[in-house]
């Protein structure tokens, strides 16, 4: 077991972890496949897709032109109908939904689409009016929040041009406002910044991030933008109608810091940690808590996120205590790779939460690096 502690300095856990498990789902998606056309026509775009987004949470959905993410942005945006499997949002079953379900779970939605479908006629203030009037928000508190987010979105002295006025950048700034100016539980935006500059893009994506963190917002961005990845909770990357990978940003820095700090793991390429990372589960152990028991086979690798363990090695009779492992520090690699018997029984000494690896997941981590399947087998023939 790895005795050395890293001197890192960590953020709680994420939504997706430890303390977002008391946090509400805003979307949750189960065994979602879609299909366009009919008959010999029909061609699934979405294959058995599983996807939970909590309150609060940015995520960035990511992947190439064609992947299926702004048709899944829109399933869940309610402007697709679900052909299988479950979709659920603000607490509600869309498969099978009514028509007035449907337009009652719509209250709670604002759109941002590339599209920014003005009306021509109306003044950009006019414009987000609209969107405000429908919602039935007072003329009195429309007029401060419009003013607020037009101002916030540089438009303050365009506030009552017509599009025919407005550059393209501007234009989108007011179809982002409109989607804003009810305050929604969850924001679903397809390339918001994709016509803006850095700056105002920047400016767009700080109000996304405020109202996420003061109103409990949740958004979902699909974006191609790169300047705007460091915003997100979870990057979510599609690829052919999958979803590949489902990252927590936050978390998955802390394991890459955390097995960094290691020569066994030092060689390890940013993206074969970054897998790594997105590999692992999270699970608890209660204080007195078996996590592993000497002789048993070997099927997981653990990293320790918060807490301490004990090793406990069982010869000729004895029990003899061995180590005592914290915050960072690691175990269960040896049986995984020597495809023997646990050689130690560890047992958590208080609440502790571990992030771990499967087998299967462990031995493709080697496959992919000969340095650190090397590494591994000195490390694991200096132990006794």
């Amino acid at each position: 077991m790895t005795t050395a502690t890293p001197n890192l300095s960590l953020p709680a856990t994420s939504g997706a972890y430890a303390d977002g498990a008391q946090l509400p789902k805003t979307v949750k998606v189960g065994g979602l496949n879609h299909f366009f056309g009919d008959g010999e026509q029909r061609t699934q775009a979405l294959f058995d897709n599983n996807l939970e987004v909590r309150r609060g949470e940015i995520v960035i959905m990511t992947g190439p032109s064609g992947s299926g993410k702004t048709t899944l942005l829109t399933l869940i945006g309610t402007l697709r109908t679900v052909c299988e499997g479950s979709l659920q949002v603000l607490g509600n079953e869309l498969n099978g939904a009514s028509r007035d379900d449907i337009n009652h779970i719509r209250r709670d939605m604002g759109f941002i689409f590339q599209a920014h479908n003005l009306f021509e006629s109306l003044t950009a203030f006019q414009n987000v009016n609209m969107a405000a009037e429908l919602q039935g928000i007072s003329r009195k508190a429309a007029k401060e929040r419009i003013e607020y987010l037009l101002t916030r979105l540089d438009l303050g002295h365009r506030i009552h041009y017509k599009p025919n006025s407005l550059s393209g950048g501007q234009k989108q700034r007011v179809a982002i406002a409109r989607g804003l100016v009810h305050r929604p539980k969850l924001i679903l935006a397809d390339e918001p910044t994709a016509a803006l500059d850095e700056k105002t893009g920047r400016e767009v994506v700080t109000l996304f991030q405020e109202m996420a963190k003061d109103e409990g917002c949740t958004v979902i961005m699909v974006t191609h933008d790169n300047r705007i990845l460091d915003v997100a909770d979870r990057i979510v990357n599609m690829v052919q109608g999958h979803i590949r990978s489902d990252v927590a940003v936050v978390e998955a820095s802390v394991i890459c810091e955390f097995l960094r700090q290691y020569p066994l793991f030092a060689e390890l390429t940013p993206n074969t940690l970054t897998d790594m990372a997105d590999k692992m589960m999270v699970r608890q152990s209660e204080p007195g808590e078996v996590v592993i028991r000497q002789n048993d086979p070997g099927d997981l690798f653990y990293l320790i996120r918060a807490g301490h363990v004990e090793v406990i090695v069982e010869e000729a009779g004895k029990s003899e205590k061995v180590a005592e492992l914290g915050q960072g520090q690691f175990f269960g690699e040896a049986a995984l790779i020597t495809k023997k018997p646990r050689n130690a029984t560890v047992i958590a000494t208080e609440e502790t939460t571990f992030y771990t690896l499967g087998q299967e997941d462990f031995q493709a981590v080697l496959d992919q690096s000969k340095t650190f399947e090397s590494e591994l087998r000195s490390v694991l023939a200096g132990r006794t």
